[in-house]
């Protein structure tokens, strides 16, 4: 399985490893961080679940040919997010882009910056024409960062059960916002 490294100036996008394992778990136990991606929005201080997010990440990238990155600081190699791609065939409304930033990053565009990159590479790599961000109703931040990298909201939906917004871009509309 090859998991592709996408690099920025200020991080990488990289395959999550098990020295990921604390930051990750420190990444989830941030109640501000999981506020808005879990039904019950508690946060999730335990190592094994963060275990088993990486395992999952590594499930998807091997039975789908993408998933989510660690996002990983570039100077120090440290996990300060997480980035990228999920779709299930159960309960999911489609190809999903989605962030998780470190709280300590927000509001200096990382989120904008690393979902961009991600985009790209997805319309550039993926047999897909659609791409879309399953969104909380609340969550305003992330929002604004699915419009900077060009998605509109399209409709209402619903993921595990719990009400969102699809916002989503095409692969046409994406090809426009590059020219």
């Amino acid at each position: 399985m090859n998991i592709p490294t996408l690099t920025a100036a200020r991080f990488t996008l990289r395959a999550f490893r098990e020295d990921d394992v604390p930051a990750l778990t420190a990444l989830h136990s941030d109640p501000e961080v999981m506020r808005f991606l879990r039904p019950n929005g508690e946060p999730e201080p335990n190592p094994r679940l963060a275990w088993e997010y990486m395992a999952m990440q590594m499930g998807h990238w091997l039975l789908k040919g993408y998933g989510k990155w660690a996002m990983a600081d570039r100077t120090t190699d440290e996990l300060v997010g997480r980035v990228g791609y999920f779709d299930s065939p159960y309960e999911w409304p489609g190809l999903e882009l989605g962030w998780t930033i470190s709280r300590s990053l927000w509001g200096q565009g990382y989120a904008s910056e690393a979902a961009r990159l991600a985009l790209n590479w997805g319309f550039e790599t993926l047999a897909t024409n659609e791409i879309i961000s399953a969104i909380h109703p609340g969550n305003v931040a992330s929002m604004r960062v699915a419009e900077r990298i060009g998605e509109r909201r399209l409709r209402e939906g619903h993921v595990l059960g719990q009400p969102c917004l699809i916002y989503g871009i095409s692969r046409d509309e994406w090809k426009v916002s590059r020219r």
